[in-house]
C-alpha cells in the first residue's frame, strides 16, 4: 500500500475549499427558520391544550404533518453546514510514472429488453479507452440475464475496440463513447482542424463502427434472457503483452430458481470475487450501463485523491457526480436530481464524504473487507468470511497482482475457479452480504453499502469538474420516474425503520450531522404522510366553515407566513446560486408534490407490505430505451402519465377533492364573508390545484399520454 500512496508530485494533487459565506449564511438562515418552526408548533400545542373551540383531531393531524416536515427540514440543515468544493490535478500526476494503482471497471446490465446493448457496449467501449496504463486496466461486465445477445456484443465490441482505441490514443480524442463521437453532439472542436490523415483514419473507423452497430442492431431482434443457467466467464481481450489493450471480460454468474438472486449487489460481489483472480486491481470504477465514460481523465483525477497519503488511509471512494446529456431544459420530472449533486454531496463532503450513488466512483477494494484501521480483521478466518477458493483467498494479500493469462492451461484454469467463484453456492455459510463485499441488507445497495462504509470509519470524497466525467440518460416519462422514485422510497424507508437506521445505529457510529444527512435520506418518504394530511384535513374543514389557521389580521398568522416563505426562498437560493433558473424552482416544487404523493406513498406501502409478509422484496428495472415520443413530449414540456395511472391514482384523488373542496368553500367563504379566518385553507387549496395543473389537464383531455 505504500507503494500505490507514493506521491508522484511535489505539488498537491488535489485542494478543497469550505464554502465559509455559504455555510455561515445556510446556518444564520437555519437559526431564523428554527424559531419560526418551534413558534408554530407552540401554537399547535398551546391551543390544543388551552383552546375549548379547536376542533381536536384535525389539529392533532395537522401538528403530526407540520412536525414530520418540521423534522425533515431540521435533518437537511446538516447538508448545509459545512459545503465545500474540491479540484483534482491530474495534470501533475508524473506521466511516466509507474506507481499508478491498477483499476478494475465493473459495469452491470441485466435485461438486454430494457436496457439496449448497443448502449452498454458504448459504456463498455468508453471504459476501455479511459487514459490510463492499459496494463493496469481491465473491464468486467456483468450481464446478468444470461443473454447470448450480450455476449455477441461484447465479442463484437472487443473487435472494434482494437481499431477505436489506438484511433483515441493517437489523436488525443477526448470523447471516447464511439456513439458520442460520431453523432457529432459531443465531438471535440479540434477536430476541425485535424490533417488529411486523421480525416482519411476517421472515416475508417466510422465505417467500422457503423459495421459494429449494425451487426448489434440486427442481432438484437433475437434477444432473450436466461432464470437458470450456469456461470459463463469468458476474457474477450486479454492483457497477454501482444496488443496495447485492456483487459476485457464477460461475466454471467450462475442463476438457479432455488437460490436468492440478491439482485445488482449479488452481481458485484461476483465481480469481486472473479476479478480478484484475474487482475485484483486496488481501485474500482462501479459504472451502470447507459452511464458511459465522458472524460477519460476520470481515473487519474480519482488517483489525485486515493494517492494522497493523508486522507489516503481512512479514504473508501471518490463519487462523481451522475450528469445527463438527455436532460431538457424545461426539466419537468427533475431528471438532473440537481438538489442531490449541486447542494447535499457537497454538504457531506464537507462532513465525512457523499453517499455512494450507485455509479461514477472510484473504490477501494479493500474497504469492502474491514475497517480503515483493520483492513485485513476478517482475514484470520478467511475461509470462513470469504469462501473455500484458496486462489481468492491469496488475492486478499496487497502484493497480489492476480493471474497472468498468457498460457492456455494456465487461462482454462483460472476460468475454472472464476465460474466456481461466480457459483450459486460459492457464498453459502459466508460473510458475503453481510460484513464482506455489497450490502444484501438493502435493494439499494451501494447506498447502504457506503453508509456502513462510513459506520466503520471510512471517508469519501465529491469531485464535481467542470466537465462532467461520466454522462447517463434520465427518465424522460413519469411512469419511469415514479418507478425509480418508488424504487428508492421503498429501499430507504426500509432501513429508516430496520436496526440499522441512522437516527440509531448511525449515531453511535459516526458524527451526528452524518448521521442526519442519512437520516433524511430515509426519513424522506414520510413527506407523503405529511402532504397527504395536508391536503385533506385543511380542505374538509374549508367547505363546513371551520378555520384552522390564525386570522390574517393575528400575529400568529405570520408565523405561518414566515415558515412557508421562508422555506421557499432558501430552496429558491439554492436553484439560482447552483445555476437553476426560477423555471428549475417551479418544475423542483411540483415534482417533490408530486413524488411525495405517488411514490413515496407506495414506496412506505411497500416496506409495510414486506414487513407483515405480504409481498416479496423485487428489483424494479428502469426502462432505458428512449421512444422517440416521449422524447418529443419531454422536450416540449408536455407530462406524459402513460402506464402511470396506477401510481397516480392518490394524487388523482387529492385534486380532485382539492378541486370540489377549494369551489364549494370559496362559495361559503364569500356568503359569510369569513376571508380572514379562512385566507389559510382557500390559500393551501388554491397553491396545490396550482401545481396540480399538470394532473387536470391529463384528466380533461385523456388522450394519449394522458391520465
Amino acid at each position: 500500500m505504500e507503494k500505490i500512496e507514493k506521491r508522484v508530485s511535489s505539488l498537491p494533487l488535489h485542494e478543497v475549499q469550505v464554502q465559509t459565506l455559504r455555510a455561515n449564511i445556510n446556518r444564520i438562515h437555519s437559526l431564523f427558520h428554527t424559531i419560526a418552526v418551534l413558534c408554530l408548533f407552540y401554537y399547535r400545542l398551546s391551543h390544543l391544550i388551552h383552546a375549548e373551540s379547536v376542533p381536536t383531531w384535525p389539529w392533532i393531524l395537522l401538528f403530526s404533518s407540520e412536525f414530520i416536515l418540521g423534522f425533515i427540514w431540521f435533518l437537511t440543515q446538516a447538508f448545509r453546514w459545512r459545503p465545500v468544493s474540491r479540484a483534482a490535478f491530474q495534470d501533475r500526476i508524473d506521466p511516466n510514472t509507474t506507481d499508478l494503482p491498477g483499476v478494475d471497471v465493473f459495469v452491470c446490465t441485466a435485461d438486454p429488453t430494457k436496457e439496449p446493448t448497443l448502449e452498454v457496449m458504448n459504456t463498455v467501449l468508453s471504459s476501455m479507452s479511459l487514459d490510463y496504463p492499459p496494463e493496469k486496466l481491465s473491464v468486467y461486465l456483468s450481464d446478468d440475464g444470461g443473454s447470448s445477445l450480450t455476449l455477441f456484443g461484447i465479442k463484437e465490441a472487443g473487435v472494434f475496440a482494437r481499431s477505436w482505441i489506438p484511433f483515441c490514443r493517437n489523436y488525443g480524442i477526448k470523447t471516447r463513447c464511439p456513439e458520442a463521437y460520431f453523432t457529432g453532439t459531443f465531438s471535440d472542436d479540434e477536430r476541425i482542424h485535424r490533417s488529411d490523415l486523421f480525416k482519411a483514419d476517421e472515416e475508417q473507423i466510422k465505417a467500422k463502427y457503423k459495421h459494429f452497430k449494425d451487426s448489434v442492431e440486427k442481432a438484437s431482434e433475437n434477444a432473450a434472457t436466461s432464470q437458470d443457467r450456469a456461470p459463463q466467464i469468458e476474457i474477450i481481450c486479454g492483457n497477454d503483452g501482444t496488443s496495447d489493450l485492456p483487459r476485457l471480460v464477460y461475466v454471467s454468474r450462475e442463476r438457479r430458481p432455488t437460490y436468492p438472486h440478491r439482485f445488482k449487489a449479488g452481481a458485484l460481489n461476483a465481480l469481486l470475487r472473479v476479478s480478484g483472480i484475474i487482475s485484483n486491481a486496488p481501485y474500482i470504477l462501479v459504472l451502470d450501463c447507459d452511464m458511459y465514460c465522458n472524460d477519460p481523465t476520470s481515473a487519474k483525477q480519482a488517483m489525485c485523491f486515493h494517492m494522497d497519503p493523508k486522507i489516503s488511509p481512512s479514504l473508501a471512494f471518490v463519487q462523481f457526480p451522475q450528469i445527463f446529456y438527455n436532460v431538457s431544459k424545461n426539466d419537468i420530472y427533475d431528471g438532473q436530481a440537481r438538489s442531490a449533486y449541486k447542494t447535499k454531496w457537497q454538504g457531506m463532503d464537507g462532513l465525512r464524504g457523499p453517499v455512494l450513488s450507485g455509479t461514477g466512483f472510484y473504490l477501494k477494494r479493500k474497504a469492502l473487507y474491514g475497517t480503515p484501521k483493520q483492513e485485513d480483521v476478517y482475514i484470520t478466518e478467511p475461509k470462513s468470511c470469504f469462501g473455500p477458493s484458496t486462489k481468492f483467498i491469496k488475492s486478499l494479500h496487497q502484493d497480489y497482482e492476480g493471474d497472468d493469462d498468457k498460457d492456455s492451461s494456465t487461462n482454462s484454469s483460472l476460468l475454472q475457479e472464476a465460474r466456481f467463484l461466480a457459483s450459486c453456492a460459492f457464498e453459502k455459510n459466508t460473510q458475503w452480504g453481510d460484513r464482506i463485499g455489497f450490502s444484501y441488507q438493502c435493494l439499494l445497495e451501494s447506498t447502504f453499502t457506503g453508509y456502513l462504509l462510513h459506520c466503520k470509519g471510512w471517508t469519501s470524497v465529491y469531485c464535481f469538474p467542470s466537465k462532467p466525467c461520466f454522462l447517463g440518460c434520465t427518465t424522460i416519462n413519469m411512469k419511469d420516474a415514479l418507478v425509480q422514485a418508488l424504487k428508492w422510497c421503498s429501499g430507504l424507508f426500509q432501513v429508516g425503520i430496520s436496526k440499522y437506521s441512522p437516527l440509531t445505529y448511525g449515531m453511535s457510529r459516526m458524527s451526528a450531522l452524518q448521521s442526519m444527512c442519512y437520516a433524511y435520506f430515509t426519513m424522506q418518504p414520510l413527506f407523503a404522510l405529511a402532504l397527504i394530511i395536508y391536503g385533506v384535513i385543511p380542505q374538509l374543514y374549508l367547505v363546513k366553515g371551520i378555520p384552522l389557521y390564525p386570522k390574517v389580521s393575528d400575529p400568529w398568522f405570520a408565523v405561518f407566513a414566515i415558515v412557508y416563505v421562508s422555506a421557499l426562498c432558501q430552496h429558491l437560493a439554492e436553484v439560482l446560486t447552483s445555476g437553476g433558473t426560477l423555471l428549475t424552482w417551479w418544475n423542483e416544487q411540483r415534482i417533490w408534490m408530486i413524488k411525495s404523493v405517488t411514490a413515496n406513498f407506495f414506496g412506505c406501502l411497500d416496506v409495510i407490505m414486506k414487513w407483515i409478509g405480504v409481498t416479496k422484496a423485487s428489483f424494479r428495472l428502469t426502462n432505458k430505451v428512449i421512444d422517440t415520443e416521449h422524447q418529443k413530449k419531454y422536450e416540449k414540456g408536455v407530462f406524459d402519465f402513460e402506464g402511470a395511472t396506477t401510481f397516480m391514482i392518490p394524487l388523482i384523488i387529492l385534486v380532485i377533492l382539492n378541486l370540489g373542496c377549494f369551489l364549494l368553500g370559496a362559495r361559503r367563504v364569500l356568503i359569510d364573508k369569513s376571508y380572514e379566518e379562512m385566507f389559510g385553507q382557500v390559500f393551501l387549496s388554491f397553491i396545490i390545484l396550482v401545481l396540480s395543473y399538470p394532473i387536470l389537464e391529463g384528466i380533461v383531455t385523456r388522450k394519449k399520454g394522458g391520465i
